[in-house]
């Protein structure tokens, strides 16, 4: 199979982040969400918590950090973060074979040879329903944070890619994870990687 990379941009609740890491199993290649971030900081010599507000204090909450997905500083820092970061997804992709969550990565790799862009979607009412049988959280708190992190995302998303990141013209493929689950979704979703990247 030649070298591949898949980018997965996703609404909150739908499982994108799940799905991915069950996918970087059954294709056996490698998944990067937080350890972007965690570089990141390291390269630029600052603390993880200035470039996403980390779980640095109990009290924000496991969750608070999907809301500033290049922490909450000023501009110039937020692009600075951005262009290190971008620096290191494609340094990533570049070496492997890999599944890249979020942070533009769609945008960052449009140039990218053997790419597939995945949006993993699901209605409202299933998306709050995973939040508080599988992410634990409060009926109230998980519908504040489908509205707050969906709309960070989309801010994120549409300054430094000038899209969204549900748009259609920019993705390989947009799916339903509410159909098939976990499970199901990543497993179909390998097989169409698998499809597409057999024969190459």
């Amino acid at each position: 199979m030649s070298h591949y990379v898949i980018t997965i941009t996703r609404q909150f609740g739908s499982l994108g982040r799940p799905i991915a890491k069950k996918m970087s199993e059954l294709l056996e290649i490698e998944f990067y969400d937080r350890d972007i971030v965690e570089v990141t900081a390291k390269n630029m010599n600052l603390p993880v918590s200035v470039i996403s507000d980390a779980e640095e204090t109990a009290k924000k909450g496991r969750f608070f950090n999907m809301k500033f997905p290049l922490g909450n500083g000023t501009n110039e820092t937020q692009q600075q973060i951005f262009t290190e970061q971008a620096k290191i997804i494609q340094e990533i992709s570049e070496k492997e074979s890999c599944i890249i969550v979020g942070r533009c990565s769609d945008y960052i790799l449009r140039n990218t040879k053997n790419c597939i862009n995945i949006f993993i979607y699901a209605p409202y009412e299933a998306r709050l329903r995973n939040c508080v049988d599988i992410l634990h959280m409060e009926k109230e708190t998980a519908k504040k944070m489908i509205d707050q992190v969906d709309k960070a995302r989309d801010n994120y998303h549409k300054s430094f890619a000038k899209f969204l990141p549900s748009d259609y013209r920019y993705k390989d493929i947009m799916i339903d994870s509410s159909l098939l689950g976990i499970e199901g979704t990543a497993k179909a979703l390998a097989d169409i990687v698998r499809a597409k990247f057999e024969e190459q």
